[in-house]
C-alpha cells in the first residue's frame, strides 16, 4: 500500500537487552546528522508509563522533568533532542500510554465510538499513529524513540502501532532502527552477541525487522561480530554498527556519520535528492574541540536536594558545561546535598569552589541549605547562580540578613512565617489587596507556571547586559512567586529586581550590584542551552567562575560586608 505523498518519512528507535543503553542520545545524534544534511527534522518520544506525564514523578525514580515552550511536562529525553537539533518542541512531541488511553476514554465518553467495544487493536493503536502523524507533519523526517525494552509488556502497543505504520505505508516511509548491548565478559575475554540476537528474536516475534542495528559496546565491534550479528538478525552487515561508549556525547554524531547511518536511512527512505551531498558537522567539530582543548578549568557547586540522582538536574549540569564549552573551558561539577551544608556548614561544605549553583526543587527538605548557600556566596564574593528554588532561596537570605526580617521564609515551608517573601500570587493578591492565607487543601496544581513567557530586563542591570536586548523569553515550572508586598523593603536593603514579567506583576530576576556576580532568576534558563550556541547567563556565570579562580590571592577573594538591617 503506497502512502500518501503527505506523509512524514519515520524512523523508528526501539531497544533491546536492558534499559539505559542511550536510545535518546542516538535518536538525537542522528537526527543532528540528517539536520547538518539540509533536512528539516522533528523528534517524539513515546514512553510506556501510565502517567499522563512526568510532572507529578519523584526526581529520585524519574529524574528530570523537562518543560517545552508551550508548557508540557516531558520526559528528559526531551531536552537531549533539543539539545542537538534546532527545532523547539511541545506537548505534542511527548506520549505516554497515560495521554493515550486518556484520549481514547474521553472519546468514548463523547461517544465517538459509536457504541462499539474499545479495544487496544484497532483503538489504542489508532490513537499512536494520530498522535506520531500530528507531532511529524510537515518535517522532512520525524525521528520517534519507543520508551522501554523490547519485551516490556508494557511497550507492546507501541510497538503494534509502528508495525502497523510501516505495513500500512511501505518500506520507504518507515525505518526500524534497534539499539542493543553487546557486552564484553572479562572472563572470557571477548564480546558476547547472543544477548543482541535474542533481542532482535523478540522484536521479530511481534512482526518488526530492524533495519539498522546500533550494537553498544565498551569497544569497537571487530567485522567478525559484525558479520555474525548481520547473519543471525537477517541485517545488512552495512547495517550493523558500532555504538562504542565516548568520553564526551557531542561526539555521537560524528561517530554515527563516519560509520554511514545517515545514508543508510536516507537510501532507505529515499530522501537522497531532499538531502545535501554531506553533512556539515563543523559545529559539533568545534564543540568537541573546545571541549577537549580547554584554556581553563574551574569548579562549580550544584547544591541540591536530589544530587544522588543527577539526572534529576541533566539539563543544569549540561548548560553549565556548554557556558564553559563557549569559552574553552572545562567544568568540573561538585554535586552538594543542600541538608550537606545545614549539618555541616557552608565554610566545611563550599570552600574553595569558583562558584555557587542553586537549581529549582519542591519543598522544605534542603531548603535551609541552599538559603546557607546563598549567604556564604554573598558574604565571601562566590558567583552565584539561582534558579527557580535557587531564587527563592537567595530573596529569602536577603531578607534574613540585609532587610532584618529574621523569621522571612517561603509559605511552602512555614505557612505562619511573619514575612511571607515568597508565597502563593493568592496569598499575597487579592481584589481588595488583602493578603488572603492558603487553605490545607489547596489545590497546588492550580498554581503551577509553565511554559515560556516573555519578561522585560531592567537598564543597566548585569542580566539586561549579558541577554544585550531588552526583553527575553524563558520556560517556567514553579507555584511560587516573590512577594510584592517586600518589593519596596528589599530593593532598600540593596536587592535588585532586574527583571519583571510583561504586565509588570511578577518578579522574574533579581541580583545583587555590589557583588562580583550574583543573579537569580524564577525561570529555568538550562533549558534553553545547546552546546552550540550556550545560554547568556551560564557562559556569563562561568566567565564569572573564571575571574574568581584568576583573582585569588589578588583581592576576588575578599569578605564583602553584610548590609545593615
Amino acid at each position: 500500500m503506497t502512502a500518501p505523498a503527505a506523509v512524514t518519512p519515520l524512523v523508528f528507535v526501539t531497544g533491546g537487552v536492558v534499559s539505559s543503553l542511550g536510545k535518546g542520545i542516538a535518536a538525537a545524534s542522528l537526527a543532528a546528522i540528517l539536520e547538518a544534511r539540509g533536512l528539516r527534522v522533528t523528534m517524539m518520544k513515546l514512553d510506556p508509563y501510565i502517567n499522563v506525564d512526568p510532572g507529578t514523578m519523584s526526581p529520585f525514580q524519574h529524574g528530570e522533568v523537562y518543560v517545552t515552550d508551550d508548557g508540557a511536562e516531558t520526559d528528559l529525553d526531551l531536552g537531549h533532542y533539543e539539545r542537538f537539533v534546532s527545532v523547539h518542541l511541545g506537548g505534542r512531541n511527548s506520549i505516554t500510554t497515560g495521554k493515550i488511553y486518556e484520549n481514547v476514554i474521553r472519546k468514548e465518553r463523547r461517544g465517538d465510538y459509536l457504541g462499539a467495544t474499545v479495544q487496544v487493536i484497532p483503538h489504542i493503536t489508532d490513537e499512536i499513529k494520530r498522535c506520531v502523524d500530528a507531532a511529524t507533519e510537515g518535517f522532512d523526517v520525524g525521528l520517534v524513540e519507543i520508551g522501554g525494552t523490547v519485551g516490556d509488556i508494557e511497550s507492546l502497543p507501541f510497538l503494534e502501532a509502528i508495525r502497523q505504520i510501516r505495513t500500512e505505508r511501505g518500506p520507504d516511509k518507515a525505518v526500524y532502527m534497534h539499539l542493543t548491548l553487546v557486552p564484553f565478559i572479562a572472563a572470557a575475554g571477548e564480546l558476547k552477541t547472543k544477548p543482541t540476537q535474542h533481542s532482535v528474536k523478540e522484536l521479530r516475534s511481534i512482526g518488526i525487522q530492524p533495519d539498522i542495528l546500533l550494537c553498544r559496546s565498551e569497544q569497537p565491534l571487530p567485522d567478525g561480530e559484525r558479520r555474525k550479528i548481520a547473519s543471525f538478525t537477517n541485517v545488512p552487515e552495512k547495517a550493523v554498527m558500532s555504538a562504542v561508549d565516548l568520553d564526551n556525547i557531542y561526539k555521537i554524531p560524528m561517530w554515527l556519520q563516519a560509520q554511514g547511518l545517515d545514508q543508510i536511512v536516507l537510501e532507505r527512505l529515499r530522501l537522497e535528492d531532499k538531502a545535501a551531498p554531506v553533512a556539515d558537522l563543523s559545529d559539533w567539530q568545534a564543540v568537541v574541540e573546545a571541549s577537549e582543548q580547554p584554556i581553563d578549568e574551574v569548579t562549580i557547586a550544584v547544591v541540591g536536594k536530589y544530587v544522588d540522582h543527577k539526572d534529576a538536574y541533566k539539563s543544569v549540569g549540561e548548560a553549565l558545561k556548554h557556558g564553559g564549552i563557549r569559552q574553552r573551558t572545562r567544568v568540573d561539577l561538585k554535586w552538594i546535598e543542600s541538608q550537606d551544608i545545614e549539618r555541616q556548614g557552608a565554610d566545611a561544605v563550599l570552600a574553595g569552589v569558583d562558584g555557587i549553583l542553586v537549581p529549582g526543587g519542591f519543598g522544605d527538605r534542603g531548603f535551609e541549605g541552599k538559603v546557607l548557600a546563598s549567604k556564604y556566596a554573598r558574604e565571601h564574593g562566590v558567583p552565584y547562580f539561582g534558579i527557580c528554588y535557587g531564587m527563592q532561596a537567595a530573596v529569602v537570605d536577603v531578607a534574613r540578613h540585609m532587610a532584618g526580617l529574621d523569621a522571612a521564609n517561603s509559605t511552602e515551608n512555614d505557612r505562619q512565617t511573619p514575612h511571607p517573601v515568597i508565597g502563593l500570587i493568592t496569598e499575597w493578591r487579592t481584589a481588595s489587596g488583602e493578603v488572603e492565607k492558603r487553605s490545607e487543601d489547596s489545590d497546588l496544581g492550580g498554581t503551577m507556571r509553565l511554559g515560556l513567557q516573555e519578561q522585560r530586563l531592567k537598564p543597566g542591570t548585569k542580566a539586561r547586559e549579558l541577554y544585550g536586548k531588552d526583553v527575553v523569553g524563558e520556560r517556567h515550572r514553579h507555584r511560587y512567586e516573590f512577594n510584592n508586598r517586600y518589593r519596596t523593603q528589599l530593593e532598600d536593603a540593596g536587592l535588585v529586581i532586574a527583571a519583571k514579567s510583561m504586565d509588570d506583576l511578577l518578579v522574574e530576576m533579581v541580583e545583587l550590584p555590589d557583588h562580583p556576580w550574583f543573579i537569580a532568576c524564577q525561570a529555568h534558563p538550562e533549558f534553553q542551552s545547546t552546546p552550540r550556541t550556550g545560554h547568556p547567563l551560564f557562559v556569563g556565570f562561568i566567565r564569572a567562575a573564571r575571574e574568581r579562580k584568576a583573582n585569588a590571592g589578588h583581592g576576588g577573594g575578599r569578605l564583602l560586608k553584610e548590609a545593615s538591617a
